[in-house]
Formats: C-alpha cells, structure tokens, sequence
C-alpha cells in the first residue's frame, strides 16, 4: 500500500484531537514505508497518484469523500475511524454515517469501550489503536505555592470546557488550585464566557489556543489535567497525560473509562460541578489519593508507547493485504 490518503475535516489551523491523531497516523505510517497526503476531502483530481488505500477520520463529515473514494475506487480498502460524536451521537441519527461504516474494510476505534456502540454486525471489522504520546522534553512549571489544573480543550459545547472554572468558584479561600485553561473559541459565545469567566474568576486564566507544543509543556508543568467533555472516542490529551505521569479527572464517558480503566477513582459525571470540584479538593488536599491516582496513570504508560500504535497499524495493514489478495483469488 505504497499511497495512502487521510482524509479528516479538521483544518490543519486549528490543533484539534483529529488533526493531531491524522499528523500522527501519517508519520507512523510514513515510518513504515509508505507514502502519505492528509487532505480535508478526496481530491478527486486527475493528477491524484493513485490511492492504495483510503484512512477517513469522522464517519459522518468525511461521508462524501468516502462515498466518492469508493464509487470511483471499488476494489481499494477503506478504513474509518471513529470519533466521539460517530460513536456517541452520529450512528445512532445519521444515515451517513451508517453508510460509511458499511462501506468500510476495517472501523478504528480508540479505546475498547467504542465497540459497545456499534451495530452487531459491523463488530468483526473493528479494531482498537490506542493514541500514542510523548511528554514534552521541558515542562513549564506552575508557579510556586500553586496546585495548577490544566484544561486542554477547544471552546465548544462538547468539551463543557468551563466546567472545571465553574469547579473552581466554590473552593476554599485556602485552597492553592488554579485552572490553566487553553483552546481556542471555536464557539465565539463561549469564547465571550471564558473572558467574563476569568475576570471574575481569579482561579480561573484562559490562554487561548497554544501551539501543540506550548500544550504540551503546560500540561506537563501542571498537577492534574481535568476532562469536562460530555463524549470523547479516546482523547489525545489523556494519552498525553499519561506520557506526562499527570493525573486525570474526567467525565465518566466511555471515551476516557475505555483508557484509564473502570476501576479508576478519578471519574465524575457528566456537567457535575459539585462533584468535580470535590475531586479536585481531594485531589490538592489528599496524599493518598493523588498518590493513588498518579501510580494508575503511570501504570498505563505503556498503552500509549509509540511503538505499541506502530505495532497495531502494521497488524491492520497486514490484514487489509491479507484479505485483499484473497479476495481478489477467489475473484
């Protein structure tokens, strides 16, 4: 499979989950011999080089370009990968992305919990790859006497990003916890939320959208990391977290449970600021416990070694080859 295309909607402007996962696919698999072209659709130009082999992120938005891919290219494999709104939300509403399930030689999911999402039928051709990530050679450091939460998330509804800010409004006069909040106003009303947010909040700083690598400095520098959102399929930054060995507290979302396990004590549920800002006390004010929760994500470190994600994504090749060339003898 010497050309391969990914197609993913997400503009390369903005650092959002898909387009960091699509740049590190496309490294991976230019790792391992292959030549790779990340577009936000199929080109369907004249001088294409001729795909061997089509990787579409998001079953509903990349639908068109998947259907065109297949009518045009019948006999070359199609791999989706599912995001959280495909899992959580699209396939249960979108007759598109149903469609692009169907079409598909092989599902990618995230996390092992995304297969409970799917229809029966469709179960055989998915497969799991875990995200990789590597920690930032030089952590930015919270300042002195500060217990700093840092929230890695675009502005929108989804992410509930303000959660952890709103957490923070309630805490004790004594308490040391400051959110670090960075992400872009993808939504311009939340965007207006978390500027009034922070100028009456003084726990609560958002430093817009930082670059892959600032992110990664600050969450490395930071105490914990908090996901808010209502559904993720396996968020890069819990990957990033556990390369870092920062703690987590999130949702109680499939997404995250599917990574961080069942048993984890770090969960709350979904737009509970209560709840979550409990955890966040208990996590500035009790050794034991943050201990507890540090020694799980260190734990979980190998998941996310790059070597285990090139590992599986030469398994599925071997297997798309596999069953190509056998389709194509009994053809």
């Amino acid at each position: 499979m010497k050309n391969i295309l990914i197609v993913t909607p997400a503009p390369p402007a903005l650092h959002t989950g898909n387009r960091t996962t699509a740049e590190r696919w496309s490294r991976i698999l230019t790792e391992l011999g292959h030549q790779v072209r990340i577009e936000r659709d199929w080109p369907d130009s004249g001088d294409e080089p001729g795909y061997d082999l089509l990787i579409a992120l998001h079953a509903r938005r990349s639908f068109p370009a998947i259907d065109r891919f297949h009518r045009a290219h019948p006999g070359v494999p199609v791999v989706v990968a599912l995001t959280g709104t495909d899992l959580y939300h699209d396939i249960e509403s979108s007759a598109e992305a149903i469609q692009s399930l169907e079409i598909a030689d092989r599902l990618i999911i995230l996390q092992p919990c995304g297969v409970d999402s799917l229809p029966a039928h469709l179960r055989d051709k998915c497969r799991v790859i875990f995200q990789s990530a590597e920690a930032a050679a030089a952590p930015d450091s919270a300042a002195a006497n500060v217990f700093q939460v840092c929230v890695l998330a675009h502005l929108r509804e989804v992410k509930d990003p303000l959660r952890a800010a709103y957490a923070a409004r309630g805490l004790p006069a004594g308490s040391r916890i400051q959110v670090a909040h960075a992400g872009g106003a993808i939504d311009p009303e939340l965007g207006g939320e978390a500027e009034n947010e922070q100028r009456r909040n003084p726990r609560y700083h958002w430093l817009g959208d930082l670059s892959r690598e600032q992110a990664l400095r600050l969450l490395a520098g930071s105490h914990l990391l908090a996901v808010t959102s209502l559904l993720e399929g396996g968020a890069n930054v819990v990957s990033e977290a556990i390369a870092a060995s920062v703690p987590v507290v999130s949702t109680d979302i499939p997404g995250s449970v599917g990574i961080l396990g069942q048993d984890y004590p770090g969960y709350f549920p979904t737009g509970d600021t209560q709840a979550l800002a409990r955890l966040l006390q208990q996590a500035e004010t009790d050794p034991a416990f943050y201990a507890d929760l540090k020694g799980r994500v260190r734990d979980l470190k190998p998941l996310v070694d790059p070597q285990r994600e090139r590992e599986s994504w030469r398994a599925l090749l071997a297997g798309l080859r596999e069953s190509h060339n056998l389709s194509a003898s009994r053809g």
